[in-house]
C-alpha cells in the first residue's frame, strides 16, 4: 500500500494588506496572525476568529471588499516518522484559491495560478523529520491588475477582472451569488507516496454495442524504472453486479498502448429511467515476470453517447442518443454549492440526494463554477444521472492571447484525464453564454480561439468518444450572420420573464432548453435568518436587493430580481400582496405553476428533446429561481417538479378547439398499463376516467375535456400504476387568478 500522509487541519495564518513581503519571518513581523482551517476559506478563518460578521448576513458581504486587495501567508509544521525518509512522495495541492507560491524547508516548489485543478510537487530528497511548509496567497484583483487587456477582451456582465483569473467566475459577483473575492486552501492536502513502477493513465470507452457483445477501447500509460519491456503485463478483471468476473491479459511491449476488449453480455449503463445505470468494477494489474508491480481499481459504465444536432433550430434537432437510444433529457442546473467552496463537500452529496428524489436524468454544470469532485460524478454514475459539464469560463471574451491559451488547456488536461471514465458525463461544453458575447457587427463566435481550438484540441486527443459542444447555446457563424432571422437548435430562454404562458415561453422554436427558470421567495423562517427583522419587509429595501441581483454589478445596473418577482405575482394574481406571508405564497405559487408548465411544455413537444431548467439549490441565502434555498427549505414548485418529473406521467394540454386533451407520457424503455381519473377540483365531480397502455418511448392522447378558455378551474388528476398511486394537476383559464380560491385549492393538489 502507498502511504497517504494528510496535511490538511490546522494551519498557521497571517494576513495583511499586500505588501513586498518575501518571507514567512517578514510575514509574522508585519501581519496579524490566527490559526486557520485546511480545507478552508480566509473569511471562513476570519469569522471564526471574531474579527469579520457572518458574510451571508444582512449587508456583511459588502465589508469584505478590503480584504480582496489583502496577502495571506500559511504555515504547516509536521513530523515524519524516520521510516518515510527514505520514500518517494509527492506533495498534491487539491485545490488552492489561487494566486500561491508554495515552499517546503525553504525550498521554492512552484507557483500556481488555477484554483480548478490539483497541482503536484515531487519532494523526495527535501522531507526531513522536522518539516516546514509554507504557502503564500497573493491578492487575485493585484494579480491580475498586472495583465495585458485587449480591446476584444470584456465581461459582459462587468467583470473584467475576473478574465485572466482561472478563479470560480462566480466569486465577482453574478445574479445567482455575492461578490466574495476570498483566498485560501479550499481542498485537501497530502504526501503521496509513489514508486518507480505506477500505471498512471487509464482511459475507458465504449466504441461498440452489438446484441450480445460490446467492444470496450483502453488507453494506457504506466511509468518503469526498468529498461527492458519485454516481460510486462497487464491484466483486466471486469466484475459485474452479479460479481461474476470476465479476464483479459495482453502483454505489453511499450510503456503506453490501446487494447480492446469485449466483453461478453455486457450489462449497460442507462439514464434515469431508461434502464439501469450498471456499472462494472475493473481491477488493472501491472505484472512483470508474474509479479504484481501496481494496481488501480475503476468503476466504468458501458455505454455509447452521440449528441445528434444541427447548426439552427429551423432546420434542427439537438439530442443526446445514449447507446442508440434518443433520450428525453430533464433535470436541473447546477450552480456553485457554496460561495465559499471548502464548504462543498459537506453539500455534495445531500444536494445530489435532492436531484435524485426530484427524477432528475440530468444535470447541467454551469461554466461559472467549479468543476465538481469524485464524490458528485460517483453518484451520477450510480444514480443514472448524466451530466453535461461546461468548462469554467462564462459570459465573457476572455483573453486569446498564447499565455491565457496554455494555462487554460494545462487545466482541461487536468480536468479531462480526472473525469473521462465516468459515464454519467456525456458532454463537454465549451463554455456558458460566451457566444452571445462575440454576437457583434465586426466579431464572430468562431473567432474564439479558446472555443473553437484549444478546447476541443484537447478535448479530441484525450477523450474522443465524447461529443464537445463549443459554447452553450452553440451560435454558428450561419445564425449570427442571419442577424436574428435564424436560432440555435439548444436556447437559453430567458427573455422578458413575464406571464409563464406569454409567446415568448409558448412560440420559441428551442430543441433543447438548457436555461429556464422564474422566480420565487424563500419560506419566512429562512428570510429570518439572513435579513434582519426591522428590514424583514416590505421587499424593496436595500437588506432584500442585497439578497437579489442587484448586488451584483456596480458598473452597469441589472433588473431588480425582487421587483420582476412582485410582477410575476402581479401577472397571475392581479395584484401585490401586502403581507410578507401572502407575497411568499403567491411568488412560490407563481414560481411553482411557472415551472411545472416549462416542464410539460417540453415533454409534451415532438421536438423539444430535453429541458434543464434553473435551479435545484443556492450557494448562498437568496432570492431567486432556486426551488431549495440554501438551508435546504423546500419551495412548493419542489413538490410539482417532482411529479412532472416521473419517467411516466399524465398531464393536460392547453386548450385547442373547445377542448383539453389527457396526455400519457411514458419515457421509459417498457409498456405501462394502468388507471386514471380527472376530478374537478371544485366539487369532485369526476371529469373523465379510463384505463390506458402506453408504449415504450412513447406518449398517447387518453382522452379529451370539454373547456372554455373563460374559465378557471382547476383539475386534479390522479392515477394508479405498478401498485402505486401518482397524482398531478392542471390549472385552467386565464389570470389573474383569486389567491384566496388558488389558497384552497392547495389542499387538493398536495
Amino acid at each position: 500500500m502507498r502511504q497517504k500522509i494528510s496535511l490538511s487541519a490546522s494551519w498557521d495564518l497571517y494576513f495583511g494588506p499586500q505588501e513586498d513581503v518575501k518571507s514567512i519571518d517578514e510575514a509574522k513581523e508585519k501581519f496579524q496572525r490566527i490559526t486557520a482551517t485546511v480545507p478552508g476559506d480566509v473569511y471562513l478563518d476570519l469569522l471564526n476568529a471574531g474579527l469579520i460578521e457572518d458574510p451571508f448576513y444582512g449587508r456583511n458581504y459588502f465589508d469584505l471588499r478590503k480584504f480582496e486587495f489583502y496577502q495571506w501567508w500559511y504555515e504547516k509544521e509536521f513530523d515524519l516518522p524516520e521510516e518515510f525518509l527514505d520514500k518517494r512522495f509527492k506533495l498534491i495541492f487539491h485545490g488552492i484559491d489561487t494566486i500561491a507560491t508554495i515552499w517546503l524547508n525553504g525550498n521554492l516548489l512552484g507557483k500556481t495560478q488555477d484554483m480548478f485543478v490539483e497541482h503536484e510537487f515531487d519532494v523526495t530528497g527535501l522531507l526531513k523529520g522536522k518539516n516546514t511548509l509554507i504557502v503564500k496567497i497573493d491578492s487575485p484583483l493585484l494579480w491580475a491588475k498586472e495583465k495585458n487587456y485587449d480591446a476584444v477582451n470584456v465581461s459582459w456582465e462587468g467583470r473584467d477582472e475576473a478574465l485572466w483569473l482561472r478563479k470560480a467566475q462566480h466569486s465577482f459577483g453574478w445574479d445567482i451569488a455575492p461578490r466574495v473575492v476570498s483566498s485560501g486552501i479550499w481542498k485537501d492536502v497530502e504526501l503521496r507516496e509513489f514508486k518507480d513502477d505506477e500505471i498512471e493513465e487509464l482511459y475507458y470507452a465504449t466504441s461498440k454495442i452489438e446484441e450480445n457483445s460490446a467492444d470496450l477501447d483502453i488507453f494506457f500509460k504506466f511509468r518503469t524504472g526498468l529498461k527492458y519491456f519485454e516481460e510486462f503485463l497487464l491484466r483486466f478483471t471486469f466484475i459485474d453486479k452479479y460479481n461474476y468476473k470476465q479476464v483479459f491479459e495482453f502483454p505489453v511491449e511499450f510503456i503506453t498502448g490501446h487494447l480492446t476488449v469485449k466483453l461478453d453480455n455486457p450489462y449497460l449503463w442507462y439514464p434515469k429511467g431508461y434502464g439501469e445505470p450498471d456499472l462494472y468494477r475493473v481491477k488493472c494489474e501491472l505484472l512483470y515476470n508474474g509479479e504484481v508491480l501496481d494496481e488501480r481499481v475503476d468503476a466504468i459504465g458501458i455505454r455509447t453517447v452521440h449528441l445528434e444536432r444541427t447548426e439552427t433550430a429551423e432546420d434542427g434537432i439537438f439530442r443526446f442518443i445514449i447507446n442508440g437510444i434518443p433520450v428525453r433529457a430533464r433535470g436541473s442546473n447546477w450552480v456553485p454549492l457554496d460561495a465559499l467552496h471548502s464548504r462543498d463537500k459537506e453539500r455534495t452529496i445531500p444536494v445530489l440526494e435532492l436531484f435524485d428524489d426530484l427524477g432528475c436524468n440530468i444535470i447541467r454544470c454551469w461554466g461559472g463554477g467549479v468543476y465538481e469532485s469524485e464524490e458528485f460524478f460517483n453518484f451520477c454514475d450510480s444514480h443514472g444521472i448524466m451530466v453535461w459539464q461546461d468548462f469554467a469560463l462564462a459570459c465573457a471574451r476572455y483573453p486569446q492571447r498564447e499565455e491565457f491559451q496554455k494555462v487554460l488547456e494545462e487545466e482541461t488536461r487536468k480536468v479531462i484525464r480526472r473525469l473521462r471514465n465516468h459515464p454519467s458525463l456525456i458532454l463537454w461544453a465549451g463554455d456558458n453564454e460566451c457566444d452571445y458575447a462575440y454576437n457583434l457587427e465586426n466579431l464572430l463566435p468562431s473567432d474564439n480561439i479558446l472555443t473553437r481550438k484549444v478546447l476541443p484540441s484537447v478535448c479530441k486527443q484525450l477523450d474522443p468518444y465524447r461529443p464537445y459542444l463549443p459554447s452553450s447555446p452553440y451560435l454558428s457563424d450561419m445564425v449570427v450572420r442571419s442577424k436574428g432571422k435564424l436560432s440555435p437548435p439548444e436556447q437559453h430562454l430567458w427573455g422578458p420573464r413575464d406571464y409563464y404562458k406569454s409567446r415568448f415561453y409558448t412560440e420559441n422554436n428551442a430543441e433543447f432548453i438548457s436555461e429556464i427558470g422564474y422566480h420565487g421567495c424563500p419560506n419566512l423562517e429562512s428570510l429570518k435568518r439572513f435579513i434582519p427583522e426591522e428590514y424583514l419587509w416590505t421587499w424593496d429595501n436595500d437588506y432584500w436587493r442585497a439578497h437579489s441581483v442587484e448586488h451584483w454589478r456596480t458598473r452597469r445596473r441589472s433588473y431588480n430580481r425582487n421587483e420582476l418577482m412582485a410582477n410575476q405575482i402581479k401577472e397571475l394574481f392581479g395584484f401585490i400582496p401586502e403581507k410578507i406571508e401572502d407575497f411568499i405564497l403567491a411568488s412560490q405559487i407563481s414560481q411553482a405553476e411557472a415551472k411545472k408548465f416549462f416542464i410539460e411544455r417540453a415533454r409534451f413537444s415532438d421536438n423539444i428533446w430535453g429541458i434543464i431548467w434553473w435551479n435545484v439549490m443556492d450557494c448562498w441565502p437568496q432570492i431567486s429561481d432556486a426551488i431549495v434555498d440554501y438551508y435546504f427549505s423546500k419551495k412548493l414548485a419542489y413538490s410539482y417538479i417532482k411529479r412532472v418529473q416521473e419517467p411516466f406521467f399524465i398531464m393536460i394540454s392547453e386548450p385547442e378547439g373547445w377542448y383539453v386533451k389527457v396526455v400519457g407520457i411514458n419515457d421509459t424503455l417498457s409498456r405501462k398499463e394502468g388507471t386514471f381519473i380527472i376530478s374537478d377540483a371544485d366539487g369532485g365531480e369526476k371529469v373523465i376516467d379510463g384505463n390506458f397502455s402506453i408504449e415504450p418511448l412513447s406518449k398517447k392522447v387518453l382522452g379529451m375535456i370539454r373547456v372554455s378558455r373563460g374559465e378557471q378551474k382547476l383539475f386534479i388528476i390522479n392515477w394508479q400504476l405498478d401498485g402505486k398511486s401518482y397524482k398531478n394537476h392542471y390549472l385552467l383559464g386565464n389570470p389573474p387568478f383569486s389567491l384566496e380560491r388558488y389558497t384552497d385549492w392547495m389542499g387538493k393538489i398536495l
